[in-house]
């Protein structure tokens, strides 16, 4: 399948994680239409763990990084495609501070355990938007809670503020979860592969303009 070239959902500089442009399933599964999914995060490029948050590693182990200490966490997201606003999920509880073996086992717990029939996709996806634009449907996830700026059935053009990154859900660090799929409900879709329609990427110690590309892990771009 061709990957559908999409407007970029951020602004800024960020580093790619979990990336189809590196491996397939981007996240080591094809559960909840996440087989070409990628996750967007600002991190400290001067420092060698590349962190994401200002304070020191030992604070972070320790529990004390709070989410106003992490880089992205409140930047504006943005539509990636025009269409209608078919799903808002809002109001779900962000954690603060950031705890890294909570929160992984949070995310550990959820994808070994988690079961559609009976729990909330909140549970995973956080606070999330879903927009259907020319047939294919496009997932935002993980937002802040009360930032999401649309209602259902609103319609929208790529650009279009959506909310802000926030750490919801199956969150590990605030960052953005972005997807396509071939249908609206993610535990019953399948994954659509997509590309960025223009970003630079750092290499070389030189910026380089990118044209309907998928970054890889660990990519410094900017969009």
């Amino acid at each position: 399948m061709i990957p559908i070239p999409v407007k970029p959902p951020l602004k800024g500089e960020w580093m790619v994680m979990n990336s189809p442009g590196t491996k397939v399933p981007s996240h080591g599964t094809d559960f909840f239409a996440q087989t070409y999914a990628l996750d967007l995060l600002q991190v400290d490029w001067t420092h060698k763990a590349h962190k994401f948050y200002k304070k020191s590693a030992l604070d972070y182990i320790l529990g004390r990084v709070h989410l106003s200490d992490c880089y992205c966490y409140g930047k504006p997201i943005y539509a990636p495609i025009s269409g209608t606003v078919l799903e808002v999920h809002d109001g779900h509880p962000e954690r603060d501070p950031v705890k890294p073996i909570s929160d992984i086992s949070i995310a550990l717990k959820n994808a070994l355990f988690f079961d559609p029939n009976t729990q909330n996709l909140q549970e995973i996806a956080g606070n999330y938007v879903i927009i259907e634009g020319d047939g294919i449907w496009s997932a935002l996830v993980h937002m802040k809670t009360g930032s999401i700026t649309v209602s259902d059935g609103d319609e929208i053009k790529s650009g279009d503020l959506m909310g802000n990154i926030g750490h919801s859900g199956n969150s590990t660090a605030p960052h953005l979860h972005f997807q396509l799929m071939d249908g609206p409900d993610p535990t019953r879709a399948n994954g659509v592969p997509f590309c960025f329609s223009e970003y630079e990427l750092y290499r070389g110690n030189k910026w380089i303009k990118v044209e309907n590309g998928i970054p890889k892990n660990k990519d410094r771009i900017r969009f």
